[in-house]
């Protein structure tokens, strides 16, 4: 008898249990049956921590800071963007740069328009964007930020003006250093190779002035033989009537040597102009003889001439940053003040 009853009770046992699964399954078919397949999917990609496939976008000091979920790490990255100085295209670098599992990415406004890498992060963040990275998308609505104005802008470029010239300043003493010793070293180089044609020049000056100083009392000696024979001819040999025709055609026949000296120089007859162009008629002709290199002579005076006048340029007070020294009358006047 009690073995029947404990039959029975077990027998009970099961059909609980099998009604118990029955109604469980009918359930599950049941929830499956009114939940959309877009919204299983959902549940099922979810379901980890809320908020992990979010791109969190906020400010701190003054800065944005974005928190982007990178494909390979499967975790937050945060980057902290420059408004000023940074791009679109210095962020997008920097995702590729820390995720080597970003094969593309880009920025795209509301209206799916893709934004340009030269756009700043200041203009980036005064409206919402979408990042897309890869084949992921996430919008991002950046807070409110209080806009840069024209006038913080400029003391933004004051501030870097002072900062280089500050820099300048400190660092000016060494670089003019450096760039004397270089331009002293090219000076003393052209100086060692103009010294032979300097010493030639040399030469060939002295000759030319010694044979242009001939010529010049040679004209002296002639104009003195000149009045002598004539005054011989006057007051000794002849009388004044006979000598007045012959003084006639000898100032007629000067004036025709001034004008052939005008045709062939193309030049007004000066006597330092005639006297220079003997000179260098004569140096010439001598330098052709001695193989002198005119050319090559004057190039390097020219370039010593340049690098002299860098030199003093570079020693400027304008250019080292250094007080100018006032005139003699003004500071007198400023110590009696």
């Amino acid at each position: 008898m009690a073995f029947r009853s404990l039959f029975r009770l077990e027998r009970c046992k099961q059909n609980v249990l099998f009604a118990l699964s029955a109604v469980r399954k009918s359930e599950k078919r049941d929830l499956q049956y009114f939940l959309p397949g877009s919204l299983k999917h959902c549940a099922a990609a979810y379901c980890t921590t809320p908020g992990e496939s979010e791109v969190i976008c906020e400010y701190r000091n003054g800065l944005p800071v974005l928190l982007v979920p990178l494909p390979s790490m499967r975790e937050h990255c945060q980057f902290t963007l420059k408004p000023v100085t940074e791009t679109v295209g210095d962020f997008l670098n920097h995702l590729k740069r820390e995720d080597g599992g970003v094969e593309r990415a880009g920025i795209y406004n509301r209206d799916g328009v893709k934004i340009a890498k030269s756009t700043s992060i200041d203009v980036l963040m005064r409206n919402p964007f979408t990042l897309k990275i890869n084949d992921d998308a996430f919008r991002v609505d950046p807070p409110e930020l209080e806009k840069l104005v024209s006038e913080d802008a400029r003391t933004m470029a004051d501030v870097k003006s002072m900062i280089y010239q500050l820099y300048s300043t400190l660092h000016v003493e060494q670089h003019q250093l450096e760039k004397e010793k270089d331009l002293r070293g090219q000076l003393e180089n052209l100086k060692v190779e103009i010294e032979p044609l300097e010493k030639l020049r040399l030469d060939l000056d002295q000759k030319a002035a010694r044979n242009a100083n001939w010529w010049v009392w040679g004209g002296l000696g002639y104009m003195g033989l000149q009045f002598g024979l004539l005054a011989r001819l006057t007051w000794w040999e002849y009388s004044w009537d006979i000598v007045e025709p012959i003084t006639y055609f000898v100032t007629y026949g000067g004036l025709i040597v001034l004008y052939g000296y005008f045709v062939l120089t193309r030049q007004d007859y000066t006597n330092l102009d005639a006297r220079d162009r003997q000179y260098l008629v004569n140096f010439h002709k001598n330098a052709k003889k001695k193989k002198m290199d005119i050319e090559k002579y004057n190039d390097l005076r020219d370039q010593i001439a340049q690098l002299e006048q860098d030199l003093r340029r570079l020693r400027d007070p304008l250019t080292l940053h250094l007080p100018i020294t006032p005139p003699p009358a003004q500071a007198s006047k400023e110590e009696e003040e």
